[in-house]
């Protein structure tokens, strides 16, 4: 942790068990779980030498499959990169053989980015979703009513439901969206398409009619190709 970081070391003492402390490249890190987030953001909003008063962001993570990898790109030859053979991640989805659901368990967390505009200090928290039928956590939204809109992206995108939340409806997606789209075992391709009907004279929604597939990156060598 760099030493204009080390403010949060040196205060946090009562934070106890309930976080964990990290050092990330741009500002200090608290990982901590959905029991204390709220308490622990009221108090780095509310307390005189934190007086942390913006909620610059909030962003869902998902951590599905973290850490593995279809490509070996670590070096390549003349033939050109590895064409990863095997299916390895939901990257690799079929609807005629789609993957089995990705375990929830301490899968999805939301980050939270603070500005302190008293101290010019920024700080992220990072609290990982109660798990169960949808990952949860407490709204926010009455420590920054900016988080309203936040809020209601994460549950559009990732599908985590913030409790307490007055209005948690999607906000992005169309009207009759299947899915959350920035999940990690969604397929790009979706699951509807929308098309005009020229018999019907209307646009109509329809299960999608192209099968999602991973592009390889192609590599030519030789005199011919540079």
């Amino acid at each position: 942790m760099a030493a204009s970081d080390s403010w949060i070391s040196a205060e946090a003492d009562w934070l106890g068990d309930r976080a964990e402390i990290r050092a990330d490249r741009d500002c200090p890190c608290l990982m901590t779980s959905a029991e204390h987030v709220f308490d622990i953001l009221r108090h780095l909003r509310d307390a005189p030498e934190y007086r942390f008063e913006q909620l610059i962001d909030l962003a869902g993570l998902d951590y599905a499959e973290y850490g593995q990898d279809e490509w070996q790109t670590e070096e390549a030859s003349a033939a050109g990169f590895s064409r990863a053979p095997a299916a390895a991640t939901s990257a690799r989805y079929s609807f005629a053989n789609p993957h089995p659901p990705v375990t929830q368990n301490g899968r999805f967390a939301v980050a939270y980015q603070l500005l302190s505009l008293s101290h010019n200090r920024r700080i992220r928290v990072v609290a990982s979703c109660a798990s169960g039928t949808w990952p949860t956590l407490p709204s926010v939204r009455d420590l920054w009513q900016c988080a309203d809109w936040y809020e209601r992206e994460a549950f559009d995108l990732f599908g985590i439901v913030f409790e307490g939340h007055p209005d948690l409806r999607r906000i992005l997606t169309d009207y009759g969206f299947i899915g959350h789209p920035l999940r990690k075992d969604f397929p790009l391709s979706g699951h509807m398409e929308v098309r005009y009907d020229p018999d019907l004279r209307r646009v109509i929604y329809q299960p999608v009619t192209i099968e999602p597939r991973v592009t390889v990156p192609k590599v030519r060598r030789g005199q011919d190709h540079g």
